[in-house]
This record gives C-alpha cells, structure tokens and sequence, in this order.
C-alpha cells in the first residue's frame, strides 16, 4: 500500500529469475507480440478488403482475431515493462482492469464460437434457408451480443470483487486472472455462486451448443457424401480452435489449485503458453486451413 498516494499495489511473484534473464525474456515476448498484431491484423485486412469474404463465417473470423489483438495487447505491453523493470507491480485499480478484460474476451470468444457453429450448421444443414436467416441485420445482432453480454455479466462480478477487502499484496502469478480472489482477506461465497453461474453461462452451455451443433452436421454428413470435403474444410478448423480454447480454459480454471502446489516455473510455462498459443494459434489455423484466405495469403506473399 502506498500511503502517500492512496493507491494499492500488488506484486508479481509469478517471474522466475526475471532479473537474470529479463532481456532475454523481454525479446522473445516483444517478438511473440509483434508476430500474434502481425499475423491477426493481416487476416483481418484480407477479409476486410476482399468482397467475396464479406459473408458471416469470415465476418465471425475477423471478429475473433480482433479479439486476439485484443487480448494481447491487454497483457503483452505490462509484462514487457515488467521485464524490464526492478519491481514487477500493479496498482489495483489496474489489475482489476486486467481481469475484466482478460474474462471479457475470453468469454466473447467462447460466445463467437458458439455463433460460427451455428452459421455452420445452418450452412450444412439448411442450406436453402442460409441467406434467409444468416442476413446482414442478425449477423450484426451477433456480433453485439457476443462482446456486449459478457461485459454485462462481467460487470457485477467486478464491482463484487472491488468491494472485498484484500488482505495480500502479493500474486503469484505473472498477470492479473482468476487468482485475484487469492488477494481477499475473506473468500465471497457469492462471488464463488457468482462466479460458478458465470462459468455455465457463457463456458459450459456455449461448449454443449457447439457439441450439439456439430453433432447434427455429422449426421448430415454421413448421410450426404457430396457435401463432406466441403463441410470439413469448413469446420476443422473451428474444431481446432474449440479444442485449443478449451484446453487453455481448463488449465484456468484449475489455476487457484495449481497455484498452491505446482513449482513457480510450471505456473510461469503455463501461463505464457497460454497467453502465446490462444492469439497465435487462430491466425496460423484460420489461415492455412481455410481455403478462401488462404488463397489471398498466398497473392499476398507470392
């Protein structure tokens, strides 16, 4: 606590050896950052430029790598100055902000999958009525809905938060995420109902609707051998990234166990895996799998 200012500050305790080898943390970091703007900007700009993309699979495409940009620009710019700095702290106000941003995109995410498998679904499954439901007014609605309702929902469980009285000053991790609530002298039991419908609203019931989704277009599937090559070119890669966002989403929600047994080192191998492989993995996906893009890739470069 600086009494002088007023303002609370929490510590960093997640870095190993940051003093040792922060330069050599710093560039690759700095590099990683650079490549994920990179990779998502550019895709991004071939949707946006390109008329024949302007159709919802790649509207929701270009919606989830902002997101990514968004993502790591949230993170990328404190752990870079944390590297470089004696002291790798936070005020709280911030670290609150981190957390927001961190669940809100997070929680979009999940929510724009949920959407890309609908749109996949109808687009298997009902193709005659595609155009007629798919229309540029509910694909906007969509849009909305996926970045506006997690910052509803998320909202209450920030001003929860920012009531509890923190008693710790010291976070054992690289970044401000679920173990915020380790900071509380008191753990909420509302907040942990709180956080658990949170957790079924906009994780576990997106995750069955996709199961359910892709589930139906496999039985099309099987029953229509034209339209398989098609269909799968369409929906691996969304497949990939489901399961790629799901792994990284279990491994969070299990950090406030893994926090109090595992090494430093296997929370900080974790955490920046987490913070790499999510905004660079969708671009690499989405880009080399998806033919359309792909092709302008390769215009692009070539």
């Amino acid at each position: 606590m600086d009494y002088r200012s007023n303002v609370t500050y929490i510590t960093f305790g997640g870095h190993v050896e940051v003093q040792k080898y922060r330069y050599l943390y710093f560039v690759i970091m700095f590099t990683m950052y650079i490549l994920i703007i990179s990779c998502n900007v550019i895709i991004v700009c071939i949707i946006m430029i390109h008329k024949n993309l302007h159709e919802p699979m790649y509207i929701f495409i270009a919606a989830l790598l902002i997101n990514s940009v968004l993502f790591s620009t949230v993170i990328y710019p404190k752990l870079l100055i944390d590297f470089l700095s004696e002291k790798q702290i936070i005020s709280y106000p911030a670290c609150l902000f981190q957390w927001f941003s961190y669940y809100w995109l997070a929680a979009s995410d999940i929510l724009l999958l949920s959407i890309m498998a609908y749109d996949r679904y109808v687009s298997i499954c009902n193709p005659l009525k595609y155009t007629t439901i798919m229309q540029k007014k509910t694909v906007n609605i969509f849009l909305i809905s996926a970045w506006v309702l997690p910052v509803c929902l998320l909202s209450v469980g920030l001003l929860l938060i920012a009531k509890k009285e923190i008693c710790t000053f010291n976070l054992k991790g690289i970044l401000c995420n679920s173990t915020v609530q380790t900071l509380h002298c008191v753990r909420s039991r509302i907040l942990n109902i709180y956080g658990l419908v949170n957790l079924v609203t906009v994780l576990i019931l997106p995750v069955l609707f996709i199961l359910f989704t892709y589930s139906r277009i496999l039985v099309v599937l099987y029953r229509c051998r034209g339209v398989r090559r098609r269909a799968a070119q369409t929906c691996l890669p969304h497949l990939l990234v489901l399961i790629n966002f799901s792994c990284l989403t279990a491994y969070d929600v299990l950090l406030l166990r893994l926090e109090l047994n595992s090494p430093k080192i296997v929370r900080l191998i974790m955490t920046l895996q987490a913070v790499i492989y999510h905004p660079l993995f969708n671009p690499i996906i989405y880009g080399l799998t998806i033919t359309r893009i792909y092709d302008n890739l390769k215009r692009l470069f070539c």
